[in-house]
């Protein structure tokens, strides 16, 4: 079978769910037994979103292979179940900087170098990445909203697929806004119809409409839709707010998204097997909404949700697997103080403590964790959270009292976590970091052992600092206990104390690997002694 081809563009405003709508759809056609992956074109010039601050962009996702990813790349993997990788992830930043390097190695021969047809080609090339591996489909979201002048070249890209490749290769879905007014009682297709006339005017036609609105679609709408737009009316499709974000590929089931692309791309596994995801989504729904456990998440990019999508996503799947709904607070780790953290912490029944960079909002961390410490509240730290756990250690339980990490304090006398020979010298700003999948070995009857039932696993990082092995004869010593370490042993990875109903901190950041259907293991020990 040739490589099929969908592109899931967005129009009116951004924030519609292009990603979740994209995921989705990815899932509906793996359930007919299709290989599918799916990759993201974000317009901006960056050439990752990993010098992004959080309140940009959201959270940075990192893939196996060390990839800094926008977080649509996290709800892919969610619901498709598949290890994406840096071919998934695609900006304008990374197609301009390759096209000015084969430019500055002669590789285009002494021609002017254009965005048409360098830059599209370059794009192409991304696109087409995928066929000559076992991919069945390829699902092609575009970053921001049809119009926006940096993606213009991404537009006239996919534009040429749809000539190059044949007809029932290539479907274009548009994803809009169906405004309702309540003024006047009704749903406008006004901005929709302006948006596919702008889709248009690029020579693209969407073949199917995904209208995201809080209100049933009537009819009429639909007809009109259907006629203004230019596309039959079984393919104007409703995209309501669902109650559970993993419901979605169902509605959309519900609602013939699939149907539509299985006819526009003649792909003949046209019958779903579902019945797994609608097990899950009803097991969901099943919980007693009584059964219910609260955890803080105490960080310091609380403004913006989506700074810690994949750890509130990793929290939600924890609670599925342990029949309890979680309520998430974020909590400012700036606001807490040695006064006020009781007042703060003490109607939670456990507390995250996420990955960061930079001071700010750190002596917030270390107040929370030494009172979840010596209050016994459930707790899982995550990279700078698991290396705040080791300084909170050091500080109030060795008495080193200007214990520290050199990332936060170069002056530190006592730098519990520094940063490994091997990697001094490096620009701390950028310079490389442990990115992606490491191994790493767990101690036989640890804690972390028992929660991943194995001894040998591997977990995706994103850090510079290590904990410093001179301090780790002391802190053991002390209590804190050491659980998982890379193969040689000389990286320390996992960190937990005895005689707690639940202490243990990564360096790594298993919310990267969760799936609804999955759950990363120390979530779900975490709100397993939460529920208790």
């Amino acid at each position: 079978m040739n490589t099929k081809y969908i592109f899931v563009t967005g129009g009116v405003v951004s924030g519609l769910g292009k990603g979740i709508t994209a995921a989705s759809l990815g899932r509906l056609l793996k359930n007919r037994g299709y290989k599918v992956t799916i990759q993201k074109f974000d317009p901006y010039i960056n050439v990752d979103p990993g010098t992004m601050n959080p309140y940009e962009h959201g959270e940075v996702f990192v893939t196996d292979d060390g990839t800094e990813t926008d977080l649509d790349l996290g709800h892919y993997e969610r619901f498709i179940n598949e290890n994406l990788t840096q071919n998934s992830s695609v900006t304008m930043g990374k197609i301009y900087s390759n096209v000015i390097e084969k430019e500055r190695k002669g590789e285009y021969l002494g021609k002017t170098v254009q965005v048409i047809p360098h830059i599209t080609n370059e794009i192409k090339s991304k696109i087409y990445g995928f066929e000559d591996t076992d991919t069945d489909i390829v699902i092609t979201e575009i970053g921001g909203t049809v119009g926006d002048i940096e993606g213009l070249s991404i537009i006239e890209a996919i534009r040429q697929v749809g000539l190059e490749k044949n007809p029932e290769d290539v479907v274009y879905i548009h994803v809009t806004l169906l405004p309702y007014i309540s003024g006047s009682n009704e749903l406008k297709s006004k901005p929709t119809q302006h948006s596919v006339k702008e889709l248009q005017s690029f020579g693209i036609k969407p073949d199917i409409l995904v209208c995201r609105t809080e209100q049933d679609i009537p009819e009429s709408i639909r007809e009109k839709l259907a006629l203004f737009c230019n596309v039959r009316k079984t393919s104007v499709i409703q995209n309501k707010t669902a109650d559970c974000l993993y419901a979605v590929p169902l509605m959309l089931e519900k609602e013939g998204l699939a149907r539509e692309v299985c006819n526009h791309l003649r792909l003949e596994r046209y019958i779903p097997d579902n019945s797994r995801w609608e097990t899950m989504i009803e097991n969901i729904r099943n919980i007693n909404d009584n059964d219910r456990v609260s955890i803080a998440i105490v960080g310091k990019y609380v403004k913006l949700e989506d700074s810690y999508i994949s750890v509130i996503e990793s929290l939600h799947h924890a609670g599925f697997v342990n029949n309890v709904k979680v309520k998430i607070d974020l909590v400012d780790s700036e606001t807490i103080n040695g006064e006020n953290v009781k007042e703060k912490l003490s109607k939670y029944n456990g507390v995250v403590v996420p990955g960061g960079f930079g001071n700010r909002g750190i002596e917030g961390k270390i107040e929370t964790i030494k009172y979840v410490r010596e209050n016994k509240i459930p707790f899982l730290g995550i990279c700078l959270g698991m290396q705040m756990a080791v300084v909170e250690f050091a500080r109030n339980v060795l008495n080193l009292k200007d214990a520290d990490s050199a990332e936060l304090n170069e002056k530190t006398k006592n730098p519990v976590i520094h940063i490994m020979e091997e990697q001094k010298g490096i620009d701390k700003k950028g310079g490389t970091m442990r990115l992606g999948a490491y191994p790493c070995v767990l101690k036989k009857g640890s804690l972390a052992s028992k929660l991943y039932g194995k001894t040998e696993i591997s977990e995706r990082h994103r850090h510079r600092f290590e904990y410093n092995n001179e301090y780790r004869e002391k802190l053991e010593k002390a209590g804190l206990k050491i659980s998982g370490t890379s193969p040689d042993g000389l990286l320390v990875e996992i960190v937990e104390l005895e005689n707690h109903p639940y202490f243990i901190a990564g360096q790594f950041h298993p919310e990267l690997k969760s799936r609804p259907n999955k759950p990363a293991p120390l979530f779900v020990g975490l709100i397993n002694a939460a529920k208790k």
